[in-house]
C-alpha cells in the first residue's frame, strides 16, 4: 500500500520540512530577483501619476485573481492525497472553476467599463477596462500552475515552475517597459504572460493527469466546493481587510497619493514567498496528522516552522524599523521618501507572520466557520471605520487602523487554535529560542541605529549599507547561539526511547513530556505495509 507522508522522528521533522521548504524558497527567491527590476525602472520611467494608475490597474488583476477562485484551487492539497481514484475528476473541477469565474470578470468590465471609474473614483482606467479583464481571465486560468506540482507532491518540479513563470514574466514586462514605457504595453505583456501559462498548464495535467478533461463529476465538484467555499468566503474577507484599504485610498486621494501608500504598504517579497512556501509544505501534513488524531506532533511541527520563520522575520523587522527610511530612498528614489511612516506602520504585521494558521484552518475542517464568521465581523468593522473616516484619517491613519485590524484577527485566531491543540503553560518553554532571536535581532538593531546615526550625512546609500553590515555582524552570531541548541530537541524526546523512571531531580519536568513521547514512539513503531 502506498505509505502516506508522516512525522516520524525529530530528524525527519525538521530536514523534510526544511528540504521541501527549501526548494520552494529557493524557487521564489529565483523568481523574485528575475522581478526586482520591473518596479525599480517603473518608479524611475513613470511620475506619480502614471505610477499610481500602474498599481491601481494590477491591483484590480491581482484583487481578482486571489478572490474570485474563492479557494477551490487550495481543495487540490485536501484531496489529491485522499482521492487518489478521483485525481483527474479534482483537477479538472479546478481548472474549469477557473475559467469560469474567469470569463465572468472579463465579460463585466467589457461590457461596463464605468465599475472601474466607480471603483476608483476617476476615470483613468475606463478605456484600458478591456485589457484588464482579458488579463484577469487568463491570469486566473493559469494560476493553478503555482500550486498544482506542490499539491502532487512534485516540489522541484513546483520550483523550476515557479522559477521559470516569474523569468518569463520579468522578461516580458521589462521588454515592456523598455521599449514602450506605457500602461496599454505592460496589460499586453500580462496578456501574453498568462497566454502562455495557460498552455504550460494544460501541457502539465495533460502529462500527469492523462485524459482529466474527460473525467467532470458533479459529485467531485460539490465535494470541493463543500470543503472550499467556507474557506474561500474567508479568504475573501481576508483581501477585504488586506485590500480593500487600498481601494479606498484610491478613490479619495487619486492616482497620484496612491503611488505613495502603495510604495509604503509594499509587502517585502521574500518574507511572503518564505511564508507561502512554508504554508503549502505544512498543509498537507498537518491535515494527514489531524485525521491521525495527532495533535501534539502538530504542535511539534508548527513551533519548528515558527522558529524558522522567527530567524529571518524578526531581522528584517527590526533592520528597516532602523534603516526603512534609507531603504525607500535608495529602491524608489527621493521622490517617494514619503512613504517611510507608512511603510514603518506596515512592518508591524511582519513579525506575527511567524504564527503560521492556514494549514490548521485547511486541516480541522469543523473550524471554516469559525474563520469565516471572525472575518466577517472584523471585514465589518474595517469597512465601516474605512468608509467614515478615510478622509479625515489621512495615509498614515488607514494604514494604522488596517495593521490593527489584522494583528486582533491573528491574536484571536492563535488562542482560538491554541486551546483546540491543548496549549497550555507549560508549553511556552518551545518559544524559548524564539525569544531568544527577537533579543539578538533587538540587540543588533541598537547597534545598525548608532551606525546610521553617524553616517546618515553620508548620503541615504551609505547609511543603508553601514547599518546593513553593522547588523549582520552582531546579529547573526547571535542568532548562531539562539538556534544552536532548539528548544524542540532539548524539550520534546521525539523519536527517543521513552523515559521509564527520570531521576528524581528532573522527574518533573519531564512529566508533561511522557504523553508526546508515547505518541511518537507508536508513530516510530509503525512500518508501511
Amino acid at each position: 500500500m502506498d505509505w502516506p507522508p508522516m512525522i516520524p522522528s525529530d530528524g525527519a521533522i525538521s530536514s523534510t520540512l526544511t528540504r521541501r521548504v527549501s526548494w520552494l524558497t529557493f524557487a521564489k527567491t529565483a523568481g523574485f530577483a528575475f522581478s526586482i527590476a520591473l518596479p525599480l525602472l517603473l518608479v524611475r520611467r513613470l511620475d506619480r501619476e502614471q505610477y499610481g494608475l500602474y498599481k491601481q490597474a494590477f491591483l484590480m488583476v491581482t484583487t481578482a485573481v486571489t478572490v474570485l477562485p474563492l479557494g477551490v484551487p487550495m481543495s487540490a492539497f485536501y484531496f489529491l492525497p485522499r482521492e487518489p481514484t478521483r485525481r483527474r475528476q479534482t483537477v479538472l473541477n479546478i481548472v474549469l472553476f477557473h475559467v469560469a469565474v474567469g470569463a465572468l470578470a472579463c465579460g463585466a468590465l467589457v461590457l461596463r467599463p464605468s465599475i472601474l471609474t466607480a471603483i476608483f473614483g476617476g476615470a483613468q482606467l475606463a478605456p484600458y477596462a478591456a485589457w484588464i479583464g482579458v488579463t484577469i481571465l487568463f491570469w486566473i486560468t493559469g494560476a493553478f500552475l503555482d500550486m498544482l506540482p506542490v499539491a502532487n507532491d512534485e516540489v522541484r518540479l513546483a520550483a523550476a515552475f515557479i522559477i521559470g513563470i516569474q523569468a518569463s514574466r520579468a522578461l516580458i514586462f521589462v521588454g515592456a517597459v523598455l521599449f514602450f514605457g506605457t500602461l496599454r504595453s505592460l496589460l499586453a505583456a500580462a496578456i501574453l504572460h498568462g497566454v502562455i501559462q495557460t498552455i504550460v498548464l494544460c501541457c502539465y495535467l495533460e502529462s500527469r493527469f492523462a485524459g482529466f478533461w474527460r473525467a467532470f463529476d458533479w459529485r467531485m465538484l460539490r465535494d470541493q466546493l463543500s470543503y472550499a467555499i467556507p474557506l474561500g468566503a474567508a479568504g475573501v474577507l481576508m483581501i477585504v481587510q488586506t485590500d480593500i484599504h487600498n481601494y479606498f485610498v484610491s478613490n479619495h486621494f487619486g492616482p497620484a497619493l496612491f503611488a505613495v501608500y502603495s510604495i509604503g504598504t509594499l509587502q517585502l517579497p521574500l518574507m511572503g514567498l518564505l511564508q507561502e512556501a512554508t504554508n503549502s509544505v505544512l498543509i498537507a501534513r498537518v491535515s494527514f496528522l489531524e485525521k491521525q488524531g495527532e495533535h501534539r506532533v502538530i504542535l511539534a511541527l508548527l513551533t519548528r516552522a515558527a522558529r524558522k520563520l522567527a530567524s529571518v522575520y524578526f531581522p528584517v523587522y527590526v533592520f528597516l524599523l532602523v534603516a526603512g527610511r534609507e531603504f525607500i530612498v535608495v529602491v524608489f528614489t527621493a521622490r517617494f521618501a514619503d512613504s517611510w511612516p507608512i511603510f514603518a506602520a506596515n512592518l508591524t504585521l511582519l513579525p506575527l507572520g511567524i504564527v503560521l494558521l492556514d494549514p490548521l484552518f485547511r486541516a480541522y475542517q469543523r473550524e471554516r466557520y469559525f474563520l469565516l464568521r471572525l472575518r466577517l465581523v472584523l471585514a465589518a468593522l474595517l469597512i465601516l471605520t474605512l468608509w467614515v473616516f478615510t478622509a479625515r484619517l489621512g495615509l498614515l491613519g488607514v494604514i494604522v487602523v488596517v495593521v490593527a485590524i489584522a494583528a486582533m484577527e491573528r491574536v484571536v485566531m492563535a488562542i482560538h487554535f491554541a486551546r483546540l491543540l491543548g496549549v497550555d503553560s507549560r508549553d511556552l518553554v518551545l518559544l524559548r529560542d524564539i525569544g531568544k532571536i527577537a533579543l539578538a535581532a533587538l540587540v543588533a538593531g541598537v547597534v545598525a541605529e548608532l551606525v546610521r546615526w553617524i553616517l546618515v550625512p553620508q548620503g541615504a546609500l551609505a547609511a543603508l549599507a553601514g547599518c546593513g553590515a553593522a547588523f549582520a555582524v552582531i546579529y547573526l552570531p547571535l542568532a548562531s547561539w539562539a538556534t544552536s541548541a532548539g528548544v524542540s530537541s532539548r524539550y520534546w524526546p521525539i523519536g527517543r526511547s521513552p523515559i521509564r523512571n527520570p531521576p528524581i531531580a528532573t522527574r518533573t519536568s519531564f512529566s508533561t513530556l511522557l504523553p508526546i513521547a508515547s505518541i511518537m514512539r507508536r508513530i516510530c513503531r509503525l512500518r508501511p505495509s
